[in-house]
């Protein structure tokens, strides 16, 4: 699949669709945006960090999370509706994961919230692919020589988002505080925690 996918091109397209979709008469144009606000009211990276907490804390939740995100995130109520799958990485002390969508933007954003506009970025999509620990120290994340980093390419189908290390001393810590340690840009990889 060849094409445009700058920001003005997809705005047309969807434009073209919300167009299509109203003169059929499959939707209102009102019905649309109470659809997407629905759809991004409850759209946040605290639902990630809730995720992360619970494995944190949960081995069995954890497992399942590994095996198979979309189902144990739906344990927690989120991606309800959702149509994509979510598969879900884990960072340790010898792998470290990060997310890209080379084509657009493709995100877990029920989980992630919208997606910050360097993730949209044509220069992040190329450049982690092709050099990923010189885009990650430019993040501030300097991972030792012999971590290995893998990079995972989310579409239309899956959707990816990082299970971050636990910091050390944080075992005292009960879910909430542990969820107010995690950052989006950790469950994008692009940071520890």
């Amino acid at each position: 699949m060849s094409g445009d996918h700058s920001d003005a091109t997809i705005a047309r397209r969807v434009r073209r669709l919300e167009t299509l979709l109203e003169e059929k008469g499959v939707l209102s144009g009102a019905r649309l945006d109470e659809i997407i606000d629905a759809t991004l009211s409850g759209a946040t990276p605290a639902n990630g960090a809730r995720v992360v907490a619970r494995a944190w804390l949960d081995e069995g939740f954890r497992s399942r999370l590994l095996a198979d995100g979309t189902a144990a995130v739906r344990e927690l109520g989120f991606m309800e509706g959702s149509y994509q799958r979510l598969r879900v990485v884990e960072n340790t002390a010898t792998t470290h994961n990060v997310i890209v969508c080379t084509l657009c933007s493709c995100y877990p954003l029920r989980l992630l919230g919208p997606s910050p506009s360097w993730y949209k970025s044509e220069a992040y999509r190329s450049r982690v692919v092709r050099e990923p620990r010189a885009v990650l120290a430019e993040f501030g994340l300097e991972l030792p020589a012999g971590t290995e980093i893998t990079v995972w390419d989310s579409s239309a189908e899956t959707r990816y988002m990082v299970l971050p290390r636990r910091p050390e001393g944080t075992e005292d810590l009960g879910e909430d505080q542990l969820a107010a340690l995690v950052s989006r840009n950790a469950l994008i990889g692009t940071s520890a925690v």
